[in-house]
Formats: C-alpha cells, sequence, structure tokens
C-alpha cells in the first residue's frame, strides 16, 4: 500500500486538502452542537448533549464506556452526566453485569427533545443531498467511516 512519502506529492496534497476540509467541517459541527443542545434544552452544553446523543443512541451504557468513547477525564464525563440527570434526561439503574456500576439510559422526556433538535437539523442535510447520486451519498458514508475507525481496506459496496 502506498504511503504519504515525498515521492507522491499528488497523494500528500490530496491528504492536506482532507485534513482542511475536516477542520472546517469540525468548526461547521461545533457550531451545530451549540444549537442543538440549546434546541433540546436552553443553557445545556454541548459537551452534555454530546453525552445525551451517544446515550441515547449507544445506551444503557456505563460511565466508564462513556468515558473510553470520548477520551476524555471522568471527572468531565461526571459533570455532564450530571448536567443531564438534572435536566432529568437519563436515569440510572444497576448494572446486572457488575454491581458496582450503573447503566445510564436517556428518559423519554430527553429522546423527545432530542427528536425537536434532530427533526430541526435534519432537513439542512437533507437539502444539500438532495441532488447527490444515492450512490456517492453511500459511498462518502463507507469513506467517513473507515476514516473514522481508521480501516484502509474499506471498499464501497456497488451493487
Amino acid at each position: 500500500m502506498p504511503g504519504l512519502g515525498t515521492s507522491e506529492p499528488r497523494r500528500v496534497a490530496a491528504a492536506r486538502s482532507i485534513e482542511a476540509e475536516l477542520s472546517e467541517l469540525v468548526s461547521r459541527i461545533r457550531v451545530h452542537m451549540r444549537r442543538s443542545a440549546e434546541a433540546v434544552a436552553p443553557g445545556l452544553t454541548p459537551a452534555s448533549y454530546k453525552a445525551l446523543s451517544l446515550i441515547d443512541r449507544r445506551g444503557p451504557i456505563t460511565l466508564s464506556a462513556l468515558t473510553e468513547i470520548f477520551g476524555v477525564d471522568k471527572s468531565l464525563i461526571s459533570r455532564a452526566v450530571r448536567e443531564l440527570e438534572d435536566h432529568e434526561f437519563i436515569s440510572r439503574t444497576r448494572d446486572p453485569n457488575d454491581g458496582r456500576s450503573q447503566l445510564l439510559s436517556a428518559t423519554p422526556h430527553a429522546r423527545a427533545r432530542l427528536e425537536v433538535a434532530r427533526k430541526r437539523d435534519e432537513g439542512r442535510l437533507l437539502g444539500v443531498l438532495a441532488d447527490w447520486d444515492l450512490l456517492d451519498i453511500e459511498r462518502l458514508a463507507d469513506l467517513l467511516h473507515a476514516l473514522n475507525v481508521g480501516d484502509a481496506t474499506t471498499k464501497t459496496k456497488v451493487d
């Protein structure tokens, strides 16, 4: 597999272009997160919104698992969880696999608020992609997934 050596200036330029575009995308995502957090609950922090979204998607989940996924200090996740509890957005139950741990789950109230926030922005992405070929959208999703997991072998399914 070719590397990013100096013998391949086009590959290096392409990688740098991806880095620049991802940087711009991250900036836009931060703005989106702030808006979405506010749509869920005025004053909700983007960090708590991210935690709630993850709990909703992957829950029930332990605090330790959240910390591992986000790759941050446990105290940061603990603060976000406390904020979510203050809003009654999560509930705790004993982990049947480890009596010392608790599982965090999104409450029905949280799911309803998340749905409001998601619906508000869902149309924007669908609007941007409206004229794209479906295979291009699927290919982009596959490539982004491969980039996220660091899998250079991912191939797009073209059926």
